[in-house]
């Protein structure tokens, strides 16, 4: 069976966008997604928003060849462009670099994939498409990078108060930055 791992930055308050639907305030540099190239690399699909995908394609299908980039941003630019990406969107008809938009049923889709043996696949976010995966129960496992930051407002990462008597914690990291990385999953027997 396949699994969906959410992999979501957050404020300290809870929010996974400012206020205004802002999202620079994470500190996302090569200490905090250095450790985790080579389990990005083992995923089998890469899931987005809208929002999110515009951000990445925005800049990672070109990074490789910029000559003043780190090797590590290289490696990350070449396994982003190989790797299989849906992105859920009500608007974009399509997408390029290895891209399928999902327009209309999010939950059919997800759960189809997941029925697949050996079908990981990670969520990107943003905040909407993580609630909706955390409402229909679509989450094997949260990484939650929590930053030193406090928003004030904006879009909560848990709109709604979540369930947490299923989950187990696995590890926690912590970065340079004072960005905390707590990854749980869901327990077998509930499930």
């Amino acid at each position: 069976m396949g699994s969906v791992t959410l992999w979501m930055q957050m404020s300290l308050d809870g929010f996974a966008e400012g206020p205004d639907q802002e999202v620079h305030w994470p500190v996302v540099d090569e200490e905090l997604c250095e450790s985790f190239l080579d389990e990005l690399r083992s995923a089998d699909l890469f899931l987005y928003g809208r929002k999110t995908y515009e951000i990445m394609a925005s800049f990672w299908p070109t990074a490789d060849v910029d000559p003043a980039i780190s090797e590590f941003y290289v490696d990350f630019a070449r396994c982003w462009k190989e790797t299989p990406k849906l992105v859920f969107s009500r608007t974009m008809a399509c997408a390029g670099w290895n891209t399928r938009v999902v327009r209309e049923d999010l939950v059919e889709e997800v759960t189809a994939l997941r029925a697949q043996p050996g079908c990981d696949m990670v969520l990107f976010g943003g905040a909407e498409t993580a609630s909706a995966f955390m409402k229909h129960d679509l989450i094997d496992e949260y990484r939650l990078f929590v930053h030193p930051i406090l928003l004030g407002g904006g879009i909560p990462l848990f709109p709604t108060p979540a369930v947490v008597s299923g989950l187990q914690l696995v590890d926690v990291m912590t970065f340079d930055s004072a960005v905390v990385q707590m990854h749980y999953q869901q327990m077998a027997s509930a499930r």
